[in-house]
């Protein structure tokens, strides 16, 4: 009983995502020099302030000097051992995670760099979600070798479970690979021993692998990112919140390489064209644009006025 934590303490996280150059981002945070990266961070206080979104706000106008825009509950981060703490002494840390959308510029850039924030490519610590130049290689070279070499060590009865999840989760067989799995696919490689949270969780002493799958991030803050992008892969269906990554004034190009970049998949030029018309998502602003470098494009904006026409607005594209 002297090991067991003895009180809990309640902690906000954020993933705070933006696109940039085509690149989903994600902020990232580190404490001290020797430690990975990790989300901003802070303790939930109910006597400054009255709601954990308000704390969590603060928190990241502290630690990043940057203001959220869009942002939604996520998901409660319990699990004993997620502190890595031996014996887990001390008070149990829960934490709440956050999904956050924001939008890059100069000056935020600037007050990041002081901040001692950056801000990280997504699919730098999931490399195996981003699909836009094809099916990663990662995948079949290692992935999938070291997933069917769990599923047949399992022990007796989840051998057939296993395959289920492995099958599910990167899309084997008849199965098409779907997206917003995201969560389901981190889990899976941690389970299986396969990503280094994994070893420093003590669950294995090595993944066995050459080569680390994307970068670790400190506690289980790549599980809160994994949970982060799962959720925003299947929110862009049905809610316009991909606007909320976009400037006020837009291109068609433009938007096609933001939803590119959070959902990780290639859409076909003309048929984004011809879902964004029918949704009635957007409406030209009668200006153009030459920063392309060709022919004028025609600028675009948020067509707000379909939030009050649609209970679920947002770019329905097909399975891969």
């Amino acid at each position: 009983m002297g090991d067991r934590p003895t009180s809990v303490e309640i902690g906000l996280n954020a993933a705070i995502v933006a696109v940039s150059d085509h690149t989903p981002r994600i902020l990232v945070v580190r404490e001290t020099p020797d430690e990975p990266e990790g989300l901003p961070y802070g303790p939930f206080d109910p006597t400054v302030h009255r709601t954990m979104e308000m704390s969590l706000r603060d928190t990241v106008e502290r630690q990043a000097a940057l203001g959220l825009g869009y942002i939604e509950q996520l998901y409660t981060f319990g699990d004993r051992g997620r502190q890595r703490v031996p014996g887990e002494k001390g008070p149990h840390l829960v934490s709440v995670g956050y999904l956050a959308l924001t939008r890059t510029d100069r000056d935020g850039a600037a007050r990041l760099e002081a901040s001692g924030a950056h801000w990280r490519d997504w699919y730098g610590f999931l490399p195996w979600e981003d699909w836009r130049g094809g099916r990663p290689v990662l995948i079949d070279r290692v992935l999938l070798p070291a997933l069917q070499h769990w599923v047949a060590h399992a022990p007796a009865g989840e051998v057939s479970a296993r395959r289920l999840r492995l099958k599910l989760a990167f899309g084997e067989a008849d199965l098409p690979f779907d997206e917003e799995r995201a969560l389901e696919r981190y889990e899976l490689l941690y389970e299986a021993g396969l990503v280094e949270e994994a070893v420093a969780d003590g669950r294995v002493e090595t993944t066995g692998l050459a080569a680390p799958l994307g970068v670790a991030m400190r506690f289980d803050h790549r599980r809160i990112a994994a949970t982060a992008l799962a959720r925003l892969r299947a929110k862009i269906k049905y809610r316009p919140v991909i606007f909320e990554l976009m400037p006020p004034d837009f291109t068609l190009t433009e938007l096609q390489a933001t939803v590119e970049a959070i959902s990780g998949r290639h859409l076909h030029k003309q048929n984004f064209r011809r879902l964004v018309e029918g949704a009635e998502l957007v409406e030209p602003t009668g200006e153009a644009t030459a920063a392309t470098g060709g022919r004028p494009a025609a600028l675009f904006r948020f067509r707000r006025q379909i939030l009050e026409e649609r209970s679920a607005p947002g770019l329905k594209f097909g399975a891969r």
